[in-house]
């Protein structure tokens, strides 16, 4: 009987965590009319601060559909935005999760393939479903991610 109630508690307990760790599912990837939009909404926020980023749109896949840089946007942002993107789009979540799970000292995130533990990288979703991603760089984080979702409600 214990062995029956013991099986019966796992199975709840990994239900309840797996449903709180359901990401959305995948839809038709971002097209170049969407993520030229995108990225003119996350140019136009940076632009409007003085601050110079790079923005990249990729597809589900992590594959780039889009990019921009403005004038004098440090050289290494350029790598970093598609690096974002690509998180964002390929685990289907922010990027700033993966900032929080390292600095609370969680399961070894920062080993896994693709990783950018830094805000910036979002996901971009239509109708619930993961499109693509969106990734921007050049300013702190927080800044970057600010435009991100600039660009996201535009």
């Amino acid at each position: 009987m214990k062995t029956i109630l013991l099986s019966a508690a796992l199975v709840a307990v990994a239900a309840t965590a797996s449903a709180q760790d359901r990401r959305p599912e995948y839809g038709t990837a971002v097209n170049v009319v969407a993520a030229k939009k995108i990225a003119a909404g996350v140019i136009a926020e940076c632009a409007k601060n003085s601050w110079n980023v790079a923005v990249a749109v990729v597809d589900t896949h992590g594959f780039l559909v889009y990019f921009e840089r403005m004038d004098n946007t440090q050289t290494a942002s350029m790598d970093i935005a598609v690096g974002k993107a690509r998180a964002a789009a390929t685990y289907r979540r922010p990027t700033r999760v993966f900032m929080e799970v390292i600095n609370k000292g969680g399961p070894a995130t920062a080993t896994l393939p693709g990783v950018f533990a830094s805000p910036g990288g979002m996901p971009i979703t239509v109708d619930g479903k993961v499109t693509g991603g969106v990734g921007v760089s050049g300013v702190t984080g927080d800044q970057d991610e600010q435009c991100a979702k600039a660009g996201l409600g535009s």
